[in-house]
């Protein structure tokens, strides 16, 4: 049955026996175990478990033609803070890189046509730019214009992009250029989306302005002039951080081991780990659940059953990278610009195109042509049952079809995330609010992960930040480490 007692060591001379278990080696709960780690010192005892062979969920990099590339995500967001910091306080900000390039492209109306500038996930701000992007047809181009002399859209409450988006500015605008967007970050519609959720600058301007385009305007003029590239990632591929993470916290993290059920006791909690007929008992002072919404209602259905309803209804889309190495001559010419994004009006399979050998130049040495095409959204789910070399064929037919590409790959890489991506569906932020309200009134216990408030990296890292925040504060109640929320590399020693 395990050791029930759970192992103790004293924590900073203190003379205080504390052991913290974190449910999920994804960024998120590696970054959690760091947190702890930075904040409570080497005394606090971190136990990670993972139930997968391997640490880092979406974060895996491997090679594809003899150069290692990201399996997963592939950038992060370079202009919120908390996942260059993180980077930064692990010593690995030497090793960040920033694009070529990010010059991207849409195809609509069956060519590639650029990104036009000045758009706030898809909405324009610049009529002039919209125009001589070609996007649209003429006659969805001149229904975006009207939005400046319609009546105010009143928006009570949250609801989806395309409701409002479509009222202001009309469908071709969220067809042809709100969806890509959308589709390429959340795999979802936008139908369904929430637009506090997923666009909370265009959502509050919703709530003041009574034209999208000047409100649009108004986010483009007060975003910083130079704040430098918008993504950026490491030489390695995203996938060196879950392990330098993983050896910066000092957590024990084993892999392999599956938590089945967790359940408060009268000092903290205990989770049941393993299968049924080896199984394991865990006991800790405090839990950091950081696994996907699904799981994470599974382990709190016994004990916070407000939480895991609520986390229980968040839905999650499935899709695949295909990844395809090509040789230089294959392509007469090299689209401009990253990549381009697929409107689902357009009918096609891919999504998502990246010229990863533009986009990130310390690619490009081998002399090789490296694309990773993105496959699946929610609701397509039927696609993705094509075994690999299906996905192979549609990827290759969509570079013949939209960048002329003559022959056959000389290597490709199919990585599914069956389920890897949350939907903010309308409700989403009222709907983590009361998780969090539940999961807040059981001492010892946070929650973490890309189902809160962002899907990317540095949304992950501010996550975590909170739920270790949380535990220490139920672990030292006086106040004795340091524990305020703060990022660690910011505070003086």
């Amino acid at each position: 049955m395990g050791d029930r007692r759970g192992l103790r060591v004293a924590l900073n001379g203190m003379g205080m026996d504390k052991h913290v278990v974190i449910v999920g080696a994804g960024v998120a709960g590696l970054a959690a175990a760091w947190f702890l780690r930075a904040q409570a010192g080497p005394g606090l005892r971190i136990t990670v478990l993972e139930g997968a062979p391997r640490i880092g969920g979406k974060l895996t990099a491997s090679e594809v033609a003899g150069v290692l590339i990201d399996a997963g995500a592939e950038a992060m967001l370079a202009r919120r803070p908390e996942g260059r910091e993180l980077v930064a306080a692990i010593g690995l900000a030497d090793q960040l890189v920033d694009p070529g390039t990010t010059r991207s492209s849409i195809l609509s109306r069956g060519e590639l046509r650029p990104m036009p500038s000045g758009q706030v996930m898809g909405v324009p701000s610049d009529l002039a730019a919209l125009a001589k992007s070609g996007l649209l047809s003429p006659g969805g181009l001149a229904r975006v214009p009207m939005d400046q002399v319609l009546p105010p859209t009143l928006v009570d409450g949250d609801i989806s992009v395309a409701e409002y988006i479509t009222a202001r500015m009309g469908d071709e605008i969220v067809d042809r250029l709100v969806e890509p967007l959308l589709g390429g970050v959340y795999a979802g519609r936008a139908d369904r989306l929430s637009l506090a959720a997923t666009m909370p600058a265009v959502a509050a301007a919703a709530r003041t302005e009574r034209s999208l385009l000047q409100a649009a305007k108004n986010i483009v003029a007060a975003g910083p002039k130079d704040a430098g590239p918008v993504f950026t990632t490491l030489k390695g591929g995203l996938g060196s951080l879950p392990p330098a993470l993983a050896a910066a916290s000092g957590a024990q993290v084993r892999t392999g081991v599956m938590v089945r059920g967790l359940s408060r006791t009268s000092t903290g909690w205990r989770l049941l780990t393993g299968p049924t007929r080896a199984e394991e008992l865990v006991d800790a002072d405090a839990v950091i659940v950081a696994v996907p919404a699904p799981a994470a209602a599974r382990l709190l259905s016994r004990d916070v059953p407000g939480a895991s309803a609520e986390l229980a209804a968040i839905e999650y889309a499935s899709m695949a990278i295909v990844t395809l190495a090509y040789p230089r001559d294959a392509f007469a010419a090299l689209p401009e610009g990253s990549g381009y994004l697929v409107p689902p009006i357009e009918g096609r399979a891919v999504k998502a195109v990246t010229f990863s050998t533009t986009k990130w130049p310390h690619l490009a040495g081998s002399g090789l042509v490296l694309v990773r095409c993105s496959i699946g959204r929610v609701g397509e789910e039927h696609v993705l049952q094509r075994d690999d070399a299906g996905l192979v064929a549609l990827a290759a037919a969509e570079l013949a079809h939209t960048a002329g590409v003559q022959g056959p790959p000389i290597d490709s890489r199919v990585s599914r995330w069956g389920g890897g991506l949350p939907q903010y569906d309308v409700g989403h932020l009222d709907r983590i609010a009361r998780a969090r309200a539940a999961v807040d009134a059981r001492p010892g216990l946070a929650v973490c992960g890309a189902a809160y408030d962002g899907l990317g990296i540095p949304a992950c890292v501010g996550t975590a930040r909170r739920a270790a925040s949380r535990i220490l504060e139920h672990l030292d109640p006086g106040g004795e480490w340091r524990h305020d929320g703060s990022h660690p590399a910011t505070k003086s020693a």
